[in-house]
């Protein structure tokens, strides 16, 4: 793997839908939508909390940035009825406790290195992971380093900068609103701000139910050291992907910002054994804003592999 050589500005590709204040609304609103039980697991010196219901060939789904593992609401149950699935929760994402005290310690790496620990320790066998944004790219990381666990990789839009070139110095951080906000510690406005760059409309996350809304501001301490930290990310090369040997699905929106295209086209022909996908009417959202279609995608992807 190559020197990463990109700014904090391209921690745009860490969003993902859900999470904020933690009220007993909101928990009783998530049980309503989730109701299988809510185990936890310990794993590299934490508690991860996860669901694992259904039977067959594990379907394994990583959340991104500002999500939990109630991100994947509109899965679970579709997925359950022919596939063992298993959601967690990613370090730092709600439920779990763990406070970012030295945020000199977060990055891609951790996640993916928790993803493998976690896989052994609950060892469903060679897994289909199912990932979105830097969920993605966590994913794709440990397929790299564990191939022995993976089935198969669904990626929805990884952020894999290294793959671009690097950008001008004299380039504007699109981010600045919103490291600025969180500078302030006004948390819903970086939020706004954040959401807005990475889906490409800036009134998106005020179109959003309460309850979402809501959701996307639980998990905020993640998203915050993203976009205040450099070299979180490890870039991936072409080399690096030639040496996945599983089945890959690429998957994108039509309406998510250019970068994740480019990003998309640039893996394809560097991977073996490829498909892609393109879900209609979608921005970054992807299983969130059009789960029927995200749901149809990609299961009959795993249902061939």
């Amino acid at each position: 793997m190559k020197k990463n050589l990109f700014p904090i500005s391209f921690i745009l590709t860490l969003f993902y839908l859900c999470s904020c204040n933690i009220s007993n609304t909101v928990k009783a609103q998530s049980e309503t939508h989730l109701g299988p039980e809510l185990k936890s697991i310990f794993i590299n010196g934490d508690s991860i909390h996860y669901i694992d219901i259904g039977k067959g060939d594990p379907v394994v789904f990583v959340h991104g940035a500002l999500g939990d593992y109630r991100t994947w609401q509109a899965q679970i149950d579709t997925f359950a009825k022919n596939h063992r699935v298993i959601v967690y929760s990613r370090r730092y994402a709600w439920p779990n406790q763990q406070t970012m005290i030295d945020s000199s310690k977060h990055s891609f790496a951790s996640h993916a290195n928790d993803l493998a620990e976690f896989l052994k320790k609950l060892d469903p066998g060679p897994a289909h992971l199912v990932g979105h944004s830097s969920g993605a790219y966590i994913t794709l990381l440990a397929a790299i380093d564990h191939p022995e666990l993976v089935r198969s990789l669904t990626l929805g839009e990884p952020p894999v900068m290294s793959l671009l070139p690097p950008p001008s110095p004299t380039d504007a951080n699109p981010f600045a609103k919103a490291v600025e906000a969180f500078a302030n510690n006004e948390q819903e406005k970086a939020v706004h701000s954040f959401v807005g760059v990475v889906t490409g409309d800036s009134s998106y996350f005020s179109r959003l139910s309460q309850y979402n809304r809501e959701l996307m501001m639980m998990n905020t301490q993640e998203a915050r050291a993203n976009v205040t930290l450099q070299n979180i990310m490890p870039p991936v090369t072409c080399n690096d992907l030639k040496k996945i040997n599983c089945p890959v699905l690429l998957l994108g929106g039509d309406k998510s910002p250019s970068f994740f295209p480019l990003i998309i086209n640039k893996m394809e022909p560097c991977l073996r054994n490829k498909e892609k996908a393109t879900l209609p009417n979608t921005s970054h959202g992807l299983e969130y804003e059009n789960p029927s279609e995200f749901n149809k995608v990609v299961l009959g992807f795993i249902g061939k592999h």
